[in-house]
């Protein structure tokens, strides 16, 4: 069952309120069965979780849901083999009753380069564009958000999130959506937060994703921005011709004076450098949760520092700006 009644009853009260007007009918038409062959099958497996209230659902350290001796063997076997089927797992890790699912990114990572450097999160509206399964999203609301909204098309991503919440549970304000950023109202200045990781580089117009974000922003809210830079000065930007580490669609990849200008130029202001990280086969790699090839297959073998094009190797920044 993929339900979103409980997000409808608590968006009413706030200024997302208007959204309602088209979000039901967005969900609906996202979710008919006719937009995948396998989301069929991805509800049977919802629906087949066993039923289990968690003594604990800790997401200020982690995704970590209940304890190992709180599900019987068979059940727990039942639930492992129901979670694999949602192969594969990229975004995470989750802690569910002592299973550890090992994603293919350490999402956590990310979380830990960034969180004391943001505006705390305690009572904000938060959208996440590009969520994925919802990881980071757990981990706002578990950070105090008010209520959080992610938003990702691929409908793999949303049984994973939906799995995780059947064991979490209806409490926690945290929502994955089976929607593109597209579907935001224009204008709709209403987020406390907006967070845009790992998206901008997919983007074919990154200055339109950018005025996009600044208007789901209220006056005075703050956008959280990880993307793929490389080295260099102002004014330079990376336009791969054809794949970035094996990546088909990344578009543009800035220095991170460009992409500090870029915000400016769609009227931003505070624009702040929290982070630049180097992608690591520590931090992407496969796993048994996510067994096709990763970043140790899309590296140069006889140097690291470059793709297996060519490119400089992946390295990421995390910045922050304010819509005034």
């Amino acid at each position: 069952m993929i339900d979103y009644t409980p997000l409808y009853a608590q968006m009413e009260e706030t200024p997302l309120a208007s959204w309602l007007d088209q979000l039901p009918a967005q969900v609906a038409a996202a979710l008919d069965d006719s937009q995948h062959g396998r989301l069929a099958e991805w509800r049977a497996i919802l629906s087949n979780l066993p039923n289990v209230t968690p003594s604990q659902v800790n997401l200020k350290d982690g995704v970590i849901v209940g304890r190992p001796d709180e599900l019987a063997p068979e059940t727990f076997a039942q639930m492992e083999s129901l979670l694999r089927r949602l192969h594969p797992w990229r975004k995470g890790p989750f802690h569910l009753f002592g299973l550890h699912i090992d994603t293919e990114w350490r999402s956590d990572w990310k979380w830990d380069r960034l969180k004391d450097g943001i505006t705390p999160l305690n009572g904000r509206l938060v959208l996440d564009v590009g969520c994925g399964n919802g990881y980071h999203c757990w981990r706002m609301a578990g950070s105090g958000a008010r209520l959080v909204l992610g938003l990702d098309p691929y409908l793999l991503y949303v049984a994973q999130y939906q799995a995780v919440r059947h064991f979490v549970g209806d409490a926690m304000p945290a929502y994955v959506l089976p929607l593109g950023v597209e579907a935001l109202p224009q204008n709709l200045a209403a987020f406390d937060t907006v967070f845009s990781m790992g998206v901008l580089y997919h983007r074919r117009s990154p200055l339109d994703h950018l005025l996009t974000l600044w208007e789901a922003l209220r006056p005075g809210g703050e956008l959280v921005l990880e993307t793929l830079v490389i080295e260099g000065a102002l004014g330079q930007i990376l336009v791969p011709e054809g794949r970035y580490a094996q990546m088909r669609n990344v578009w543009f990849i800035p220095t991170v004076p460009t992409l500090l200008s870029w915000l400016r130029k769609c009227g931003f202001e505070q624009e702040k450098l929290l982070d630049v990280t180097p992608t690591t086969t520590q931090e992407q790699r496969a796993t048994e949760w996510m067994t096709f090839k990763s970043l140790p297959d899309f590296l140069d073998p006889t140097d690291a520092s470059q793709t297996v094009e060519g490119h400089p190797a992946p390295r990421r920044a995390i910045v922050t700006a304010i819509r005034p």
